[in-house]
């Protein structure tokens, strides 16, 4: 992770000093559908869409005409939701994400946002509802999962304005984020699907 932090402050550098034209610092905001997944092998451990929000901070430093190099911070809830016969229960996971993305201008006020992304896992919450009531459990420092992990990020966003943007990505985690599962919590993968606005001064 170290590495990946020494790229990222190096490209910030490096792309800073070479911007054609300012560089632009920005607010974003917007909903997670999160889920997760599986491991092979896994399949009896069937998971729904879970909503959460993602929210933060990015920059904007244009390299050439058509390329910016687009880092971010967010805040992001991730997690997924399982039912079964005895009631729901669905897992939150709040991360800090690193994207570090680069958007190409594809036509017009478009453009196509991909690159990796560092993910530091804040907490943990789960609960468990039945007809009767419901139990949760919170775990600031969980034992079980990885503390950090990398992933990639593919989307898009669309200028409304010269500061107001909407967009849509999806990002997968390239690791598990347990390694000791089994056939009740099996090894999985998180995924999201996020939109959202963003706006920069």
């Amino acid at each position: 992770m170290k590495k990946i932090f020494i790229l990222a402050a190096g490209l910030f550098i490096a792309g800073a000093a070479n911007a054609q034209s300012p560089v632009r610092f920005g607010v974003k905001a917007g909903v997670n559908i999160a889920n997760i997944i599986k491991d092979d092998g896994n399949n009896n451990f069937n998971t729904e869409g879970k909503t959460g929000f993602n929210a933060g901070v990015t920059a904007d430093i244009p390299l050439t005409d058509a390329v910016s190099f687009t880092p971010e911070v967010l805040f992001s809830q991730k997690g997924y939701k399982l039912t079964n016969n005895f009631g729901e229960y669905s897992q939150t996971t709040n991360f800090i994400d690193i994207p570090i993305l680069a958007s190409v201008r594809l036509a017009g006020p478009l453009d196509l946002v991909v690159g990796p992304q560092v993910s530091f896992l804040m907490s943990t919450k789960n609960k468990f509802e039945t007809g009767y009531g419901s139990v949760e459990d919170v775990n600031d420092n969980s034992d079980k999962f990885k503390k950090s992990l990398l992933g990639g990020v593919i989307g898009a966003r669309y200028g409304l304005t010269e500061n107001l943007d909407i967009h849509g990505r999806y990002a997968l985690d390239f690791q598990k984020i347990n390694e000791n599962g089994n056939s009740n919590t099996p090894e999985f993968k998180n995924q999201v699907w996020s939109f959202g606005l963003g706006y920069k001064f």
